[in-house]
């Protein structure tokens, strides 16, 4: 059975008035996200990844189109959608409990009690591991545990998608992979519904469902998008053996480095 559309973008275009002129970002940008789905966006730097994220977040507005979530038209930011950064954005004042309680504050503070709002908190906390620092403040704790603790004040909020702008591109290879089999996890977990922004072509095979592929700005749209057919929970060590993780990866590969640096020549 199919599963409903989450998000639908419909015919979006993204210009911007620059000293230069009229700048043409993003151009018939048309995709749906379905429930439960994780979708990367992928493409060379300048093709509009973040572009069409901040769209879909309601940080920005289109020239043209529009963007639904859940069959009402995105007019700004909202609790159902939440953000994670590829910096943690954690408040540097507060610990990594009260970074969280702050988020879940915010979108349950009216109808439920302390305690139970303490519960999320903690069991969020819990889910990326990190109940542990649960009282230390951003400087007394690693970059990978930062963003831990911005997984989970996001996953905290319980939103219909959560949406990823190269989270982990800022961290140590080896932090890297340990955090992409976290979420991985806490996916499993949850069903959440993920779009993410990524540059790294494994990243996108692991974690993903579909990844569309932009094509290069300005101007950008989606070239082509590939359906990831792996099983899942998804183990980074047996994909590294099997055939099918290779090819997918190919794939992309031939998509970026063949035919969109062909064009940009």
């Amino acid at each position: 059975m199919d599963k409903k559309p989450i998000v639908k973008i419909e015919n979006v275009g993204q210009t911007f008035d620059t000293k230069q002129g009229r700048f043409v970002a993003l151009r018939d940008i048309n995709l749906e996200v379905s429930q439960g789905e994780v979708v990367s966006l992928i493409g060379h730097s300048g093709c509009g990844k973040s572009t069409l994220l901040n769209l879909i977040s309601g940080l920005t507005t289109p020239s043209s189109g529009v963007l639904l979530c859940d069959g009402r038209e995105i007019a700004g930011p909202g609790p159902e959608r939440a953000v994670v950064f590829q910096n943690h954005s954690l408040l540097p004042w507060m610990t990594c409990f009260e970074n969280v309680m702050l988020a879940v504050e915010r979108v349950f503070g009216r109808k439920e009690g302390k305690a139970k709002l303490k519960a999320r908190v903690a069991d969020a906390l819990e889910m990326v591991h990190m109940a542990h620092a649960m009282d230390k403040y951003p400087h007394e704790i690693s970059g990978g545990m930062k963003q831990r603790v911005g997984i989970a004040r996001a996953f905290a909020m319980e939103p219909h998608i959560l949406l990823m702008d190269e989270p982990f591109g800022a961290l140590d290879a080896l932090t890297r992979a340990s955090l992409q089999d976290e979420l991985n996890g806490v996916m499993a977990k949850t069903g959440a519904t993920v779009v993410m922004v990524t540059h790294d072509v494994d990243e996108a095979v692991l974690l993903s469902d579909r990844i569309v592929m932009m094509t290069n700005g300005p101007a950008a749209t989606i070239g082509e998008i590939v359906e990831v057919k792996l099983d899942r929970p998804r183990d980074r060590l047996a994909l590294a053996e099997d055939p099918k993780f290779a090819a997918y990866r190919a794939t992309v590969f031939e998509f970026l480095y063949r035919k969109q640096l062909k064009k940009a020549a």
